[in-house]
């Protein structure tokens, strides 16, 4: 996560809680059972820990630094403002992730409402792409040690790159992807058993030509 990130979500997260506490007719609303000193505190401890986290994912579902960085943002400053609905001892990461990616699917709609598409190839890939970073943690498939798995995560459909990333980088269960996606768990299994094959296919010809593997 980049300082300027993490700047301009502190500064946000400032703003936020002091425009809370301020707004009018905060008198007729029942005090909540933390402080702000104790309600951010306990939001910092819980959930902050995860921005690395969720800057890779955000950056596998954009492929853009700056919209990787304003998507966490945002999604910061909604799960501050959602943070009493979040049950302490439960899986926070997966919380954060689901709102990281309904936010991000909510701006996919405005953006694709307004643009008209691009024309794809005959192989089904859009004409121009964006292009960005590897994944910051670089932890997938370490037994290659190059960027090619990387590469061809980034080139597998959508919905099969968004299962993949949260369950063989992110190391979340079937049920809570399933949450996070918002379908049945057999969908998330599905699109996992065909992401991984489409990667498996690419990559034994690479691993053969870089000598990983021997050609039967």
């Amino acid at each position: 996560m980049t300082l300027e990130l993490a700047n301009t979500r502190g500064a946000a997260l400032e703003g936020r809680v002091a425009s809370t506490e301020s707004a009018p007719g905060a008198a007729d609303v029942p005090a909540t059972p933390l402080s702000r000193a104790d309600r951010r505190a306990q939001f910092e401890q819980e959930a902050l820990v995860h921005l690395d986290a969720l800057y890779s994912f955000a950056l596998k579902l954009t492929r853009a630094r700056d919209d990787a960085e304003d998507l966490v943002s945002d999604t910061i400053l909604r799960a501050f403002d959602r943070w009493e609905q979040y049950q302490l001892g439960t899986n926070v990461r997966a919380w954060l992730f689901t709102i990281l990616y309904h936010t991000f699917v909510s701006r996919k709609r405005r953006i694709d409402a307004r643009e008209v598409q691009l024309p794809e190839d005959p192989e089904g890939w859009s004409a121009y792409e964006a292009v960005g970073e590897s994944d910051p943690e670089g932890k997938f498939y370490d037994s290659f040690i190059d960027e090619e798995v990387t590469r061809e995560i980034d080139r597998l459909p959508e919905d099969y790159r968004t299962a993949v990333v949260l369950s063989d980088i992110q190391g979340l269960r079937y049920a809570e992807i399933a949450e996070i996606l918002g379908i049945p768990e057999g969908t998330v299994k599905s699109r996992l058993f065909r992401g991984r094959r489409i990667l498996q296919r690419r990559l034994v010809d690479y691993a053969v030509e870089m000598g990983y593997v021997k050609a039967r």
